[in-house]
């Protein structure tokens, strides 16, 4: 599972990882890369371009919680060029 790119507006994002894994591409051209698994947390700050998948065979269960206002998901073409 890959998702589109997208941000998400004026909402701050926080992820906690149960199972399997979460990789989360962000950053000028989508260049920097975050792997996580079970136990990590991410944070997603307002209006980061960025995309996530689960590169493991392993279903990815996540607690995912939001704070903000506005639409929760935007989608774009891609990330800033690098």
């Amino acid at each position: 599972m890959v998702s589109g790119w997208h941000h998400h507006g004026d909402f701050e994002t926080s992820i906690y990882v149960l199972s399997g894994a979460v990789r989360m591409e962000f950053g000028p051209g989508g260049s920097e890369i975050l792997e996580t698994g079970p136990g990590d947390f991410l944070f997603v700050p307002r209006a980061a371009i960025h995309r996530e998948s689960n590169p493991s065979g392993i279903e990815a269960e996540i607690i995912v919680t939001r704070s903000g206002t506005g639409e929760p998901v935007v989608n774009v073409d891609g990330p800033e060029p690098g």
